[in-house]
C-alpha cells in the first residue's frame, strides 16, 4: 500500500509537513481535502504544486 505525506512549501526555508498517511485527495478550487488510512480529514487552502509517486509525497502551494 502505497501512502503518502503533504507538505506545504515554505520559501526560504523547510517544507512544513501538514498531513500523513494520506490515502485520498480530493481538489475543489483552491480547497484540497486529505484523509489519511484511519479516515481523518485535513483541510487546507492552496493548489497542488507536484507529486512524487516513488517517494510518495505531495507537495502544496499558495
Amino acid at each position: 500500500m502505497c501512502l503518502s505525506t503533504a507538505y506545504r512549501l515554505v520559501p526560504e526555508g523547510e517544507d512544513e509537513k501538514i498531513c500523513e498517511y494520506i490515502s485520498d485527495i480530493k481538489v475543489d478550487g483552491d480547497r484540497i481535502v486529505m484523509t489519511d488510512v484511519l479516515g481523518k480529514e485535513t483541510e487546507v487552502q492552496g493548489i497542488i504544486k507536484s507529486m512524487d509517486f516513488v517517494g510518495s509525497k505531495v507537495y502544496i502551494g499558495d
